[in-house]
């Protein structure tokens, strides 16, 4: 299969890319970013891109299933508007892309408590994302809400780094909902639903990936 990946510089992304090239059965993973990834390989193809311009004719969106791990945080966007555009902007506009060239699937990741609702600007913005996607009315969308996400970042994120050590040394008691979810374990869940048939609507919660 041929598999469309936005965000495989991230650590979500780079753990997705680097299971996917080893797939077997993956042909091609097409990966656009505005850098290169710091990986090469024979399967994979990773055209530069401008998220506010992206390419809406090229041949690449064209796939068999289609993964966003795009996301940030407001304090390293520097503004609401800013972090709205990277975790709400750019992944529709990817997935509206995708949906016109005939993908049927699309996986994203999302996050714990998302709710269009929320009286939170982080949560409200992941649960407007959410229902438009859902409009958008793909044969198969998942949606993938981890809490907080384990692993080798590049970038330290001193606020998170902290409660990261909190949680690993009271995970054995916490609710499984409350668990760090591994990089790793959110990109096995985001590959599956991709490789996988199930048709609808499905939302996988952080208790799945503890």
């Amino acid at each position: 299969m041929k598999l469309l990946l936005v965000g495989a510089t991230g650590l979500v992304g780079h753990e997705v890319l680097t299971q996917a090239l080893a797939n077997p059965r993956i042909e091609s993973v097409i990966a656009p970013a505005r850098r290169p990834p710091a990986v090469t390989h024979r399967k994979l193809t990773a055209p530069i891109v401008r998220f506010d311009d992206l390419p809406k004719d090229a041949d690449w969106w064209r796939t068999d299933a289609a993964i966003c791990t795009l996301g940030t945080t407001i304090r390293k966007a520097g503004s609401r508007e800013a972090f709205r555009q990277v975790d709400h902007d750019y992944p529709l506009a990817v997935a509206r892309l995708a949906k016109a060239h005939g993908t049927p699937r699309f996986a994203i990741v999302s996050a714990m408590g998302a709710n269009r609702n929320s009286p939170f600007f982080y949560s409200r913005v992941k649960g407007e994302l959410e229902a438009e996607l859902t409009a958008l009315a793909f044969p198969s969308l998942t949606l993938v809400r981890p809490a907080l996400i384990g692993g080798d970042r590049t970038e330290q994120r001193a606020g998170e780094h902290l409660t990261l050590l909190v949680l690993q040394r009271l995970g054995p008691v916490l609710p499984k909902a409350w668990r760090i979810n591994p990089a790793t374990r959110i990109a096995e869940v985001l590959l599956d639903a991709a490789l996988g048939d199930s048709t609808g609507t499905r939302i996988v919660g952080s208790a799945e990936m503890a």
